[in-house]
């Protein structure tokens, strides 16, 4: 009925699933390598500033409105703002627009630190596949994540096979050897 060779078929999944998932795996670790270094290059990720003071004291209708007086961000209302993102021991408080943009402010006195676009979020999208669409992280990458694990399965079969091989015959030809003997 079925003719299974393990190591023919073991090929064969190897050389089509690398095939079928290639773009797709590409993205993932090309996006990944970029996420790997963000800290380390201020264009993937803007840098954090330090505060006057350790804690946060400034009123959220405060940080509204420092975020509406920055035009990069393009804030007129909290719908427009993706999070805040509050660091106490740093005395910052980092406002990310839903544009790809960041503010960050000083969380006591509401002074402006610093604003820089972050990719980081975009890089992070395509590396998940949430940036291409809604349903790709599910119906794409995840498929492919599956293929890159049996890819990995039958690699390290067919990476040990020749010395399991190797071994076995060994052991049968001893084996044999020791038959004749007996004889």
């Amino acid at each position: 009925m079925f003719n299974i060779n393990l190591r023919r078929d073991s090929r064969k999944l190897h050389r089509w699933g690398a095939i079928l998932i290639a773009l797709p795996f590409l993205i993932v670790l090309l996006s990944g390598l970029f996420l790997q270094v963000k800290k380390e290059f201020n264009w993937i990720q803007p840098p954090s500033q330090s505060g006057s003071q350790i804690g946060a004291s400034i009123p959220f209708d405060s940080i509204l409105t420092t975020a509406k007086s920055i035009p990069k961000l393009n804030v007129s209302k909290w719908k427009d703002i993706d999070r805040l993102d509050v660091r106490p021991d740093d005395g910052i408080i980092k406002i990310r627009g839903l544009n790809g943009w960041e503010a960050q402010i000083d969380s006591h006195t509401g002074q402006i630190l610093q604003v820089a676009q972050r990719r980081s979020d975009l890089i992070e999208s395509i590396h998940d596949g949430s940036w291409f669409h809604d349903k790709a992280k599910l119906w794409l990458f995840l498929p492919s994540a599956v293929v890159v694990l049996i890819l990995w399965l039958t690699g390290i079969y067919l990476f040990f096979y020749p010395y399991f091989a190797k071994w076995y015959n060994r052991k049968r030809l001893k084996k044999r050897k020791q038959n004749r003997q007996k004889e």
